[in-house]
């Protein structure tokens, strides 16, 4: 069963509209990164899929069951971008009170608050009250309340926002334990970085359509290598005869670029020229970043 399947699913607010016809299908138990410039429909469409938003046209379905339904949304976790707690309440009792509203009893609730607390790094300011917490704290919080029931799904929107580095390898652990035990996390951020180390698959979104997806495991195993190599010495022959092996060659002086589709190949570049009389100073692989494909496939003006 698929955890997460849209068809055509569309949003208008008046004249504008938001999502333009969103079709995409997340699998049970993977980190699926949904990924687009500002104002491209990515929070209006997790609305959609929570049933918080109703679509104009289209489909959605939640574990197998259409948007909407109330014990579907008790098995999911949800924190969105922009969120306001009751601040007079403390860590624990914003727990409970969301264990509570997901459908745990009040016992569970309160064997399960200290547990999630302690998986975010909050134990020590369990008793504290929300008015002096600082921006991460209160961003750790909101992923504990989206995870206090041990939902099937979870919705995380820039679930770094306001950490810091430790803050963020934080919340990749936490995801990457999220799927082990069997969850499905849907995750938006800017953080490419942070997306790249952390989703199995990912897709772009723009002007509300998915305009290319992306298995990363497959990019790590199988995508062409670009590859920079700088050699002096390299006669017009012995740089022709590089293209038996490589493809996009281009040369800069002393500068070599160019796409490889095993490493093996670049030793046995390497020899060729060296047996050519070049002198080899620096081999540098530059693997294509998902920031990359991001400006490729996206574009460089969001318009924002």
């Amino acid at each position: 069963m698929t955890a997460i399947e849209t068809r055509r699913l569309r949003k208008t607010f008046g004249a504008r509209e938001a999502v333009r016809g969103l079709s995409l299908t997340v699998n049970r138990g993977e980190i699926f990164g949904f990924l687009g410039p500002n104002g491209a429909g990515k929070s209006t469409s997790i609305k959609m899929m929570l049933g918080l938003v109703l679509p104009t046209s289209g489909d959605a379905f939640v574990l197998g069951e259409p948007i909407g339904r109330v014990d579907v949304r008790a098995k999911i976790g949800f924190l969105p971008e922009d969120f306001r707690f009751y601040d007079w309440l403390t860590a624990t009792e914003l727990l409970e009170l969301h264990g509570r509203l997901a459908g745990m009893t009040t016992a569970r609730a309160k064997e399960r608050a200290p547990e999630t607390l302690a998986l975010v790094g909050m134990t020590a300011h369990a008793g504290r009250r929300l008015r002096g917490f600082s921006k991460g704290m209160l961003q750790r919080l909101g992923l504990a309340q989206a995870l206090i029931h041990e939902p099937e799904i979870i919705f995380l929107d820039e679930p770094t926002s306001g950490l810091d580095p430790m803050g963020r390898r934080m919340v990749r652990d936490v995801i990457r334990a999220q799927r082990d035990r069997g969850a499905t996390v849907f995750l938006n951020s800017h953080l490419l970085s942070e997306i790249e180390v952390t989703c199995d698959r990912v897709a772009f979104i723009k002007a509300g359509e998915v305009v290319a997806q992306q298995d990363l495991r497959e990019k790590a195993a199988s995508e062409q290598q670009h590859v920079i190599i700088r050699a002096a010495n390299v006669s017009d022959a012995s740089a022709a005869a590089l293209a038996q092996w490589v493809s996009g060659l281009t040369r800069d002086g002393d500068q070599f670029r160019f796409d490889v589709t095993r490493g093996e190949t670049v030793a046995e570049i390497v020899r060729h020229l060296v047996s050519a009389g070049a002198d080899v100073f620096e081999v540098r692989p530059a693997p294509t970043s998902l920031e990359d494909m991001f400006v490729r496939i996206v574009g460089e003006d969001s318009g924002q």
